[in-house]
Parts: C-alpha cells; structure tokens; sequence
C-alpha cells in the first residue's frame, strides 16, 4: 500500500488511512452485532458481547461503579487499540498504533480527560496534591509532580508504540526469510502481545483516572 494518498495536492499519511480503515471495521461489527439481537447470539454478536464484557468486568474491577460513566471512552480506546494491533499481523497491512503520532493522539486525550475528572470532582482543590503534604515542601514536590503527570501521556505512547512497532518488524523480517510460511508461534505470539498492549493502556488510562477522582487531593 502507497505510504501516502494524494488528493486534490492534499495527502493523507498512511497512518491516518489505516485508522480510519479500523474505524469502518468496527462500525460495521456493531452494526452487524446489534442489528438483530438474540438471547442466543449469533458469531458476530457472541463476539463482540465477550470483548464488550471483557472490557466491562475490568472496568467494575479497576474504578468500581463509579466509572462506569467512562466505560465509553475506555471501552472506544480499548477497542480501537485492540484492532488496530490485530491489524498489523495481517500481511500488507501495518498497525495504526505503530506509529507514534496515532499512540500520543490517545495518550493526550488520556491525559486531559484525567485532570479534567480531577478538576470536576474536586475544583481547583484538585490541584493541592501537586503541592505536597505541607507547604516547606512545594519546592521540593512541585517538580517532582509535575514531572510525574508529564511523563504519563510519554509512557502510554512510547510504550504502545515500542511493542507494535517492532512487531511489525519482527512480521516483516519472517516473511523476507519464510515468503511462503510463516510460523504458527509467531503469530500467537503476536496476538498476545496485542491483546497484552491493550490491556495495559486500557489499565493505566482507568488507574489514572480513578486516581484523579480520589478523596484527599
């Protein structure tokens, strides 16, 4: 596939085709999973309900029933992680979370919705944890706070980035030397390192956000 789409002088990077490529695949997993619901599901349905509830009893675990107002946004980034790893195992195609740009768009809507949270539940006391337990230590604590929030959205996005880049590395470097077969193993162990990268992004966007609703800020 071309690394860019000219249109009109204008480009559309590769990355950007890909996204929205995952984002036509679960529009129409939805659709194909809810159009007719059953008590007995259908594929389609039976799989979606596992992910979906996979998502949710994780959610119950990790924030309690007070997140459950953000299941749409952990469930919508946990979803679109969770393809768009899986994407990049198929040959020809490349994984949207292995370029950065796609990783650090999630990681700052992260990191804006987790202060936000902490601004609503808490007002402008939110911002007292940055200074420390008394006041002879802001100087000390301050830096060390703000560095500490700064480094989250860098953490989510490098961390994603470095697992799904160098899986698709590994990908290509298989089929340059196995053209015609590629190893059942790697594979597998491709999937699971996907499905592991979901997880823990899905796991630090919900603990830092639980974080910001705590008492005591």
């Amino acid at each position: 596939m071309q690394q860019l789409l000219f249109l009109e002088n204008h480009y559309i990077p590769e990355q950007v085709t890909y996204t929205l490529f995952v984002f036509v695949i679960l529009v129409l997993l939805s659709v194909l999973a809810t159009r007719r619901l059953a008590v007995y599901p259908g594929q389609t349905q039976n799989v979606m309900e596992v992910i979906i509830g996979g998502f949710d009893g994780l959610l119950n675990e990790i924030m309690g029933d007070n997140g459950r107002k953000f299941f749409p946004l952990v469930a919508t980034i946990g979803l679109f992680i969770l393809f768009s790893n899986l994407l990049g195992i198929i040959p020809g195609f490349e994984s949207p979370t292995s370029n950065i740009n796609t990783n650090a768009a999630m990681a700052i809507i992260v990191f804006l919705s987790t202060h936000v949270v902490g601004l609503k539940e808490h007002g402008l006391k939110y911002f007292k944890q940055f200074l420390g337990p008394v006041w002879w230590l802001i100087p000390l604590m301050l830096p060390i706070e703000v560095i500490s929030h700064i480094s989250r959205p860098l953490s989510l996005t490098f961390r994603l980035f470095g697992n799904i880049k160098g899986e698709d590395i590994v990908l290509l470097v298989v089929l340059f030397l196995v053209p015609w077969f590629v190893p059942l193993p790697v594979f597998i162990l491709m999937i699971f390192t996907s499905l592991v990268q979901t997880l823990v992004f899905m796991l630090l966007t919900m603990m830092y956000i639980a974080g910001a609703m705590e008492e005591g800020h």
